[in-house]
């Protein structure tokens, strides 16, 4: 039950859940205990990559492979720690499991990341054609999603 106060639920409101709420709160937890140990992987990754380049010499923030490889490992660390703290947010909310629009802005991330980690020089136009126009149909959605909020709240700016 600590666990429970310290995501911000208290015993009267575990009570009060269905049971098909508590099976949420339940999976969202265990979501949560796979992310962080995802990121902490990630991020060891990360620095043994970033400590191997500097011991031998071979990073240079020059080179667009070096650019590609290390930008690409921290996007990848980003987009789960959102993942993660959408879930958190989540465990805060009584709508939903995740709102529509922290889904499109991780795809978004995700796109961005992408576009990051591509060899140019090896992909097709139309591929790069395919993630451009993923990213602007993305983009309209949250345009939308964020247009729709901001009257719900009545014209006051939203996060």
């Amino acid at each position: 039950m600590k666990d429970l106060q310290r995501s911000g639920l208290t015993r009267e409101q575990w009570s009060a859940m269905t049971l098909y709420e508590k099976f949420e709160q339940v999976v969202i937890f265990v979501l949560s205990v796979i992310i962080a140990a995802i990121v902490v992987a990630s991020v060891w990754a990360l620095m043994r990559e970033v400590v191997n380049r500097l011991v031998l010499g071979a990073f240079d923030t020059l080179d667009y492979a070096t650019f590609q490889v290390v930008f690409g490992m921290i996007f990848t660390v980003v987009i789960a720690l959102e993942f993660k703290r959408s879930l958190l947010v989540a465990t805060e909310r009584s709508f939903g499991i995740l709102q529509v629009r922290t889904i499109v802005l991780i795809a978004l991330l995700a796109i961005a990341r992408k576009f990051i980690i591509l060899d140019l020089g090896e992909t097709e136009s139309s591929k790069i054609a395919a993630l451009a126009g993923a990213a602007l149909a993305l983009g309209a959605v949250h345009w939308l999603v964020r247009d729709q909020d901001r009257r719900e709240l009545g014209g006051h700016e939203t996060r």
